[in-house]
């Protein structure tokens, strides 16, 4: 037999899988453990017990397993001083005000918007609800409802906005994008040009879901307020039919012959159509008068081209005609439908980029982009391609990306459900109708997890769900990178993500730490560090589930549902080891707990002298609502709420030896020195280890029996801090 000491000097990479128990040759087993339950990975790469739950506010709701998501939670930032905490539920807000270090109040609820409707938000689907916010508004989006704003109006006060696109005030049109979704060779005519008309397609094309939409024919906008069959409904004219032909004197005249040609870009005529030219000026010696009225589309020369006839002889071919404006009411396949509708679907996905607000990813146009005008972002509308005006960018990938998430970084960022993609941002200049493109990158998709931004980097959920990756940008290969950063926590995963939040210096520790809830109720929590190469991931579990999760700058708060599966708003604070607990005062040996804790419910305490926290044990609540303290005198105030265990388990202790490694072989660990820091109690493998003041340095464990996977455990079951840096363990072989 031989004795060796194995030291273990850190847990910098957190939980491992099961899957590395042979890997006793990398580094990652030396700095990794099976389990670091309620733990928190340290940059120094020791661990330490998790902060505990400060309740916030009782929902007054409880789990329902057909609708486990009752509330997603969004972060609403004006600055450091204006901070809140948005819940979107079924048809309803809550708007919480994070006054201050130790006050987060419900400011304001809202059921409905500023038109008295009810709102959208549905609970089939919270999960999928992306958001973007600047200043004091908060768009909300999901391809089944147009987006909607959340408008701060006053410290106190919101409300909930529709919404829409900046309209023309001259002629009532629309600043919004519009596409084609008809079938080649469709055409689209009408009864007149002004007031209500009747509008028929060649093909069925109308839907109940049109009606309330537009429609736009040759640039003309065109509201359907009915819809009768497939291929006609009924519309109101915005304006008159017009068209303001964009090439300046647009008609050709011959000389000798009445027949013109009209210069109309993207006319989309086929021939025979019946036009009406309301201005020209005199050209080649026919005057306007001649050119005015109704004409007919006589041939088409290509899709800018066609003839018409005047009605009298040119004296010369001359090019002209000033700025001339016609209306045609035939049909034509140059007609388009406002992209956004009911018919069509909403954006799913939206974010700032560049001073534009950018949608991606309604139901018809899965993998678009809608980019506003600069600065405007009620203005969707194209126009001419100036550099300043919105865009409308469609992947070209050879499959279609369903755009889930649009995140502004380096480059815009776009996520969909089978790749990840980006419009590049150019040295020095903005994107521009010009030179905007979206470029695939990386092939895996993300699942409905809101992808988060940190330290350059882009956390996302991949589209199975059981891998967490970082989209990166590296100079060395010009291009982004999806890189696992799961892989050694895979066993976590197995439960998929629902909700991503990442929080800069938390429990009071230098690095930027990921929580993200788990179906399974868990809290899976991941710090990180590049340089050092370190990424761990730990679980944090609770009497109850985590739901969902959110961070306001170092601070995250977090849904959760406790023992009696009622949901609560609370927030991972301070050094205090109880989940749901509140600090309450003692008066003459009790204390009233309620409403958060009633009759009959077993409760822990924690009595706080002015200067030290002791464990005071479990309570039964009697029938006034009340513990009775009357026992541990000298405590004015105390905290009370559920305790929670904290555990490490080691990878199998193991060693090589001169004929080679000890794996599989049977061998026994007999002693075992933990280096603590601030702790005030643990087990070390069933061996208590209880000090009434924090104990900072090395203390031995005696062990016995032999197993083939020996393994160390360190355990806390009190509500009392524990931090462990390193062990060494004597092993026999």
């Amino acid at each position: 037999m031989q004795k060796v000491r194995v030291a273990q000097n850190s847990f910098q990479y957190g939980e491992a899988s099961a899957s590395l128990t042979m890997r006793t040759d990398s580094p990652v087993y030396a700095g990794s453990a099976q389990s670091l339950q309620n733990m928190v990975v340290m940059a120094e790469g020791g661990v330490k017990k998790r902060y505990g739950m400060k309740h916030i506010y009782d929902y007054s709701l409880t789990y329902n397993s057909s609708y486990p998501e009752q509330s997603h939670l969004m972060p609403f930032i004006f600055d450091n001083n204006e901070e809140y905490i948005i819940s979107v539920e079924h048809q309803k807000i809550r708007c919480f005000r994070v006054v201050d270090a130790t006050t987060v109040t419900l400011v304001a609820t809202v059921t409905t918007d500023t038109g008295g409707n009810s709102l959208p938000f549905d609970r089939d689907y919270l999960q999928e609800y992306t958001f973007a916010q600047s200043g004091d508004v908060m768009w909300i989006c999901h391809p089944l409802f147009m987006p909607r704003l959340i408008v701060r109006t006053s410290l106190t006060a919101f409300e909930v906005q529709t919404y829409s696109f900046d309209v023309r005030q001259d002629n009532k049109k629309t600043f919004q994008p519009y596409s084609s979704f008809h079938s080649a060779g469709v055409t689209l005519g009408v009864s007149g040009f002004s007031g209500s008309i009747t509008v028929t397609t060649s093909a069925s094309y109308f839907t109940s879901a049109h009606v309330g939409s537009r429609i736009r024919k040759q640039g003309n906008e065109i509201l359907i307020t009915a819809v009768s069959s497939g291929t006609q409904a009924t519309g109101t004219i915005i304006d008159s039919l017009t068209i303001n032909l964009s090439v300046l004197n647009p008609i050709r005249t011959r000389e000798g012959s009445a027949v013109c040609e009209m210069t109309h870009i993207n006319h989309g005529f086929g021939g025979n159509e019946t036009i009406q030219i309301d201005h020209a000026a005199a050209t080649g010696g026919i005057a306007s008068t001649n050119f005015q009225g109704s004409r007919t589309v006589q041939s088409i020369i290509d899709e800018n081209t066609y003839t018409f006839n005047a009605g009298a002889n040119a004296t010369s071919s001359e090019d002209g005609g000033g700025r001339v404006v016609i209306r045609a009411a035939s049909a034509t396949s140059e007609w388009d439908e406002q992209s956004f509708s009911a018919a069509r679907g909403y954006p799913a996905a939206v974010t700032f980029h560049e001073n534009r607000l950018v949608f991606g990813g309604t139901i018809a146009e899965p993998d678009t982009i809608f980019m506003s005008k600069i600065g405007e972002y009620f203005n969707h509308d194209v126009d001419e391609g100036a550099d300043t005006d919105a865009i409308v960018l469609t992947a070209a990938t050879g499959r279609t990306n369903e755009i889930r998430y649009l995140v502004s970084n380096r480059d815009l960022q776009v996520f969909t459900n089978t790749a990840e993609l980006y419009v590049p941002t150019y040295l020095n200049q903005a994107t521009t109708p010009t030179n905007a493109q979206i470029r695939q990158q990386t092939p895996y998709g993300t699942s409905f997890v809101t992808p988060v931004s940190v330290d350059g980097a882009t956390i996302f959920a991949q589209s199975n769900g059981r891998i967490i990756r970082e989209y990166i940008y590296t100079d060395s290969e010009d291009a982004y990178t999806s890189v696992p950063v799961s892989t050694i926590a895979s066993d976590i995963f197995e439960s998929p993500p629902k909700y991503l939040a990442v929080s800069h210096s938390t429990f009071g520790l230098p690095d930027s730490y990921a929580a993200m809830t788990l179906t399974n109720g868990d809290l899976a929590v991941f710090s990180s560090n590049r340089v050092e190469k370190r990424a761990a991931w730990t679980t944090f579990t609770t009497n109850g589930l985590f739901s969902s999760v959110v961070a306001i700058e170092d601070r995250i708060f977090v849904n959760a549902y406790d023992s009696e599966n009622k949901l609560q708003l609370c927030e991972l604070r301070e050094n205090i080891g109880l989940d749901f607990y509140n600090y309450v005062s003692v008066s003459s040996g009790l204390a009233t707990v309620s409403p958060l804790y009633t009759h009959n419910d077993v409760i822990d305490v924690l009595g706080f002298d002015g200067t030290n926290i002791d464990s005071l044990g479990s309570f039964t609540v009697n029938s006034s609502n009340k513990i009775d303290l009357s026992n541990y005198a000298g405590y004015t105030h105390v905290y009370v709420g559920k305790k929670f265990d904290s555990k490490i388990i080691t990878n199998p202790v193991d060693a090589t030896l001169g004929a080679g490694p000890a794996t599989g072989e049977t061998r026994g660990i007999t002693n075992i020195v933990v280096d603590f820091k601030d702790t005030r109690s643990a087990k070390v493998n069933n061996k208590p280890f209880i000090v009434e003041d924090s104990f900072t340095g090395k203390r031995e464990f005696r062990s016995l029996g032999y197993e083939r996977n020996p393994q160390i455990t360190i355990e806390q079951n009190d509500p009392l801090p524990m931090q462990v840096n390193g062990l060494v363990a004597e092993l026999i072989v």
